[in-house]
């Protein structure tokens, strides 16, 4: 089974740490990632998908950061 999370955050070292601690977790990167100007905010913000096998089943309960 495979599952996907999309990583997200304003565009500090805060998204690169993210990014980093789930590829350190196995978590694996999904195509390019993506960066955006968050008008509501007035920030820049950035983007990155991830998946990841696991063993077990999906479930719309299961916290995808912690497998």
């Amino acid at each position: 089974m495979k599952v996907y999370r999309l990583l997200t955050e304003d565009d500090t070292s805060a998204f690169c740490h993210k990014v980093s601690d789930a590829l350190s977790k196995g978590w694996e990167l999904y195509g390019s990632p993506t960066y955006a100007f968050d008008q509501a905010n007035g920030v820049m913000r950035c983007g990155q998908a991830v998946t990841k096998d696991i063993d077990t089943p999906y479930s719309p309960d299961m916290k995808l950061g912690q497998q």
